[in-house]
């Protein structure tokens, strides 16, 4: 069994001076303002569509991004709508073959909760879910050992089980995906990877996602 952290690459993407300036084109035509357009405006205009909620402008623009993440939090993403999904399948993949290493791998706990393994009550959580882990691997590895399909032994998999998602949403969405997910109230390890995102998209496209701040004691 193997353990890592999760993580999130944004896999399509156009050119954030593009985007802006297609948002830009677009927005425009609501208010048939296309001739005040020059060098420097397209910033300026989104920002003020954006303060005015006149968000579905920013629809026309989608980004598609690849999650690292547990099952248990793809759970939680694929409620999100509008979105298009396209997910790692425990039915299809056999994980005694040697293109996983003969292993399962699994999303590391602690990091979601904020774990100190010096903290005797989080190593005592912490060692239990890594046997929890463990048995899961044997069990999982006895059921194909018994002839079941890999659809079958799927069912002893754990939550905590790594898989990857890529998902893609229009600007609006994503907005709205880290206004819910970064937010103190969401799942701990939801918000992880969530947060993780976010800073991504602040940093590349920043007059869309500045104003979202997530929750900090998360970062």
């Amino acid at each position: 069994m193997k353990s890592i952290k999760p993580s999130v690459e944004i896999i399509d993407m156009e050119d954030y001076e593009k985007i802006v300036k297609k948002i830009e084109r677009i927005g425009r035509v609501c208010y048939k303002s296309e001739d005040n357009i020059s060098d420097g405006t397209a910033e300026r205009f989104i920002s003020n569509i954006l303060r005015r909620g006149h968000e579905s402008v920013i629809e026309h623009e989608a980004i598609t991004v690849r999650f690292v993440c547990d099952r248990g939090v793809t759970h939680e993403i694929v409620r999100h709508r509008i979105a298009s999904y396209s997910q790692e399948s425990t039915r299809y993949c056999n994980y005694t073959s040697d293109k996983f290493g003969n292993e399962i791998t699994v999303i590391d706990l602690a990091g979601g909760f904020n774990y100190d393994l010096n903290n005797p009550d989080d190593k005592k959580k912490y060692d239990i879910w890594t046997r929890s882990m463990e048995e899961a691997e044997k069990a999982y590895f006895e059921m194909l050992e018994a002839g079941a399909t890999a659809q079958e032994a799927r069912s002893v998999l754990p939550n905590s089980l790594k898989t990857e998602i890529v998902i893609t949403m229009n600007l609006r969405s994503w907005r709205n995906f880290f206004k819910l997910r970064t937010e103190k109230a969401a799942h701990p390890q939801m918000r992880e990877v969530a947060n993780i995102a976010l800073k991504e998209f602040k940093e590349k496209l920043p007059i869309f996602f500045e104003d979202i701040e997530g929750y900090r004691d998360s970062y």
